[in-house]
């Protein structure tokens, strides 16, 4: 295990014991099961609202764009999509799920004018999106439509409560804090108890990337960036990995910095992993809740806890402390326990291709996805196939819900 400085001793005691890899076996201990499938997304389009782009009457077929990335449900079981906006003519890039003749559609949420493209007020590419214990939708808005750079006030987190369909805040942030034509806005956790959010960066946009973390106060709406540019939040040179013996991508290595992102039970301590890199990295809160402290302080104070044997999208911890994460290169989903300081493979089958998301219904149930993006975006998907993008639901050890619920 390798520290980046001196970590404070009671910090350090936390993470003293060697790290130990489980052992995989052939089959998974626990039982899963498909929840929803999809052989492409499909929206509910109003009278009034163009369809046949996006359905191809007109030859574009945008929907063979259109990527499923992350997943949520609400305390109502009210079930949300993200979609970003990586390809043209994607009508909504947050969405709920609307069960209609067997068929999982989409509608944008929180309204069709909110998913307006081009506006700057609405939401214009939604990849990370969260739901804590209070029934607030945090909704990280990338700005960025089709990689271009970000418009002024495009880049922004938005606060939607849930139980009024109100908007409760939405805080612009600025190029000082993310460079609107470098970021990658990625995923974020929320700390209702210190009253913080943090935002993962992966800043793909550049070369070097960009990565970093992003604080954000609740009670002043103030920001501050860290770790810009710290070795765990870049991308690992020259890293290459495969998924069923196939390289991603075709002409070069991947590139994408800081990507999971989880919040521990107890909210002491902050997680998060590269995508082209193993390693996981954890830090203490308190260096990051006050922002007095020197950035220099929090860079040495960064924990390298090692790799998990596999490379890592989505990231989510639960109620019980473990810290959930998706294995790409493992088709699957694993945990760290910190208690044993173990990386643990969970559930695992070669259909998981491109797992990554992670979310709780607080019911006893995780839920995750696979989108195949690599594929998507390659031109390789078969579209006849009915389970191109699934969502995954498999039991939690301990009846645990998610990190924001634990007691």
């Amino acid at each position: 295990m390798k520290k980046f400085g001196l970590a404070l001793a009671a910090v350090a005691a936390m993470f003293a014991a060697p790290l130990q890899v489980q052992a995989a076996s052939a089959k998974p201990a626990v039982s899963y099961q498909a929840y929803i499938s999809w052989a492409h997304l499909d929206w509910i389009f109003p009278a009034g609202v163009d369809a046949a782009s996006y359905k191809g009457d007109k030859g574009q077929e945008y929907w063979k764009g259109a990527m499923p990335a992350g997943f949520k449900l609400d305390a109502q079981g009210n079930e949300y999509l993200c979609v970003p906006r990586w390809a043209p003519g994607i009508p909504g890039t947050l969405n709920r799920i609307v069960k209609k003749d067997g068929k999982a559609l989409l509608t944008p949420f929180p309204s069709w004018d909110m998913n307006q493209e081009g506006d700057a007020k609405a939401l214009q590419s939604v990849l990370g999106f969260e739901i804590d214990e209070k029934g607030i939708m945090w909704i990280l808005d990338q700005g960025h439509v089709n990689g271009a750079p970000s418009k002024d006030g495009a880049q922004k987190l938005v606060a939607w409560d849930l139980a009024t369909d109100t908007l409760v805040s939405s805080t612009p942030i600025p190029d000082a804090i993310a460079s609107s034509r470098d970021s990658f806005l990625n995923d974020l956790v929320i700390d209702n108890k210190n009253g913080f959010v943090y935002i993962a960066d992966s800043g793909i946009f550049s070369d070097p990337l960009h990565g970093g973390l992003i604080i954000y106060n609740m009670k002043d709406h103030s920001l501050r960036r860290v770790l810009d540019r710290h070795a765990s939040v870049q991308d690992v040179p020259a890293f290459w990995f495969s998924i069923r013996g196939k390289k991603i991508w075709k002409d070069g290595a991947m590139r994408t910095g800081i990507d999971g992102i989880a919040l521990s039970a107890d909210r002491k301590t902050l997680y998060w992993c590269p995508l082209t890199g193993r390693d996981l990295y954890a830090i203490n809160t308190a260096f990051l809740r006050d922002y007095t402290t020197p950035l220099e302080l929090i860079d040495r104070n960064v924990i390298d806890l090692g790799s998990k044997g596999t490379n890592t999208d989505g990231m989510a911890g639960d109620s019980k402390g473990r810290i959930w994460f998706t294995m790409l290169e493992g088709m699957g989903v694993g945990y760290y326990d910190p208690a044993g300081m173990t990386m643990n493979r969970y559930v695992w089958d070669d259909k998981m291709v491109w797992v990554d998301g992670i979310t709780f219904d607080n019911k006893g149930s995780m839920y995750f996805n696979n989108d195949r993006l690599h594929e998507l975006f390659g031109g390789e998907l078969d579209w006849n196939k009915p389970d191109n993008f699934v969502i995954w639901k498999a039991p939690v050890p301990d009846n645990a819900g998610g990190y924001a619920f634990a007691k």
